[in-house]
């Protein structure tokens, strides 16, 4: 989700779902440690809880990073075991280092000596030829072993050599049951399943058989989806009852952007897909593109956006 899940969208997020735990983009350890901290880190308090998401392999750096991201009031540290792009592996981080599941042991080590709030990991069940049943497993045994709280299982492989990034979201068949004989096979540590589940009617299947179900690309794409998360899965009442509500309550958010020099359209870019399937969603999508990224694009632009939805679809969409 790097370039996705960033401050703006979290806080978007979790006005639709009080329960779930929202993720960070992944940020590199050398960002962190070098970089300007109170940008890359800086977090809205409403957003809690919310873990950060580290790509890195230096086990000194991870656990300075981490210590950072502690003191910047994060409820997790996740290490990503998981990213199949370019610039990743050559950074030495994110699936590549499937194939180094001792280093991956000594960093999660490191970052448990370093912090007292969880330490993850997530990963994949294997990469390019490693067999999956030996690989996830290698890797899960060890970290476990060095103190990993949980351990976040995209349920694919991932093919480093031959596949773009996005094709390894999609190509690279899934194997739940991997991640399910996993979980019987370490009933005590918690156990998450990610990759290609599109709903939370779908989340709640494999509940039956794993600890928790991390949504990507469907929460993105589809936020409104986020307000059934507290209901189905909780049994509690949603922040909100549907979009258009949702968005009433982030205006006093974006206007505090607003007025520190944040653009309009960096917030509303992660509004494409809110009335996804709504009469009046391509109408509202058009709007936010064409006055969205003016310079001075303000709160009124999102407000002449969602009038252009059907305000009862949108209502009977979220319920």
């Amino acid at each position: 989700m790097m370039d996705w899940t960033d401050r703006h969208c979290r806080v978007f997020h979790r006005l639709m779902t009080r329960r779930a735990l929202l993720y960070t983009e992944m940020l590199t350890t050398g960002a962190i440690i070098h970089g300007d901290r109170a940008r890359l880190l800086g977090f809205d308090q409403s957003e809690h809880p919310v873990a950060l998401q580290l790509g890195g392999s230096d086990p000194r750096d991870l656990a300075a990073a981490a210590r950072i991201g502690e003191d910047f009031g994060y409820d997790e540290i996740n290490l990503n075991v998981g990213c199949p792009s370019d610039r990743v592996k050559d950074g030495r981080f994110g699936a590549c280092l499937m194939a180094e599941p001792a280093l991956v042991a000594d960093g999660v080590a490191a970052m448990k000596h370093a912090v007292k709030i969880p330490v993850t990991v997530k990963c994949r069940i294997g990469i390019d030829d490693q067999d999956p049943e030996v690989a996830l497993d290698v890797l899960a045994r060890g970290v476990v072993a060095a103190g990993a709280d949980a351990l976040i299982v995209h349920a694919r492989k991932a093919w480093l050599n031959g596949l773009s990034p996005k094709e390894n979201r999609d190509i690279p068949p899934l194997d739940y049951d991997r991640v399910y004989r996993l979980k019987i096979a370490l009933p005590h540590v918690p156990i998450v399943i990610n990759g290609g589940i599109g709903s939370v009617a779908e989340a709640k299947q494999h509940l039956a058989h794993v600890d928790g179900v991390m949504l990507g690309r469907a929460a993105y794409q589809d936020p409104w989806r986020l307000l059934a998360v507290d209901s189905e899965l909780f049994g509690e009442a949603p922040p909100h009852a549907g979009m258009k509500d949702v968005f009433e309550a982030m205006m006093p958010y974006i206007e505090r952007q607003l007025a520190q020099g944040t653009r309009l359209h960096s917030i509303t870019r992660h509004f494409v897909g809110a009335f996804h399937g709504v009469p009046g969603a391509r109408a509202f999508r058009r709007h936010l593109a064409e006055h969205g990224v003016r310079r001075d694009a303000g709160v009124s632009v999102l407000r002449e956006a969602i009038a252009l939805v059907d305000g009862s679809a949108a209502v009977s969409m979220a319920a």
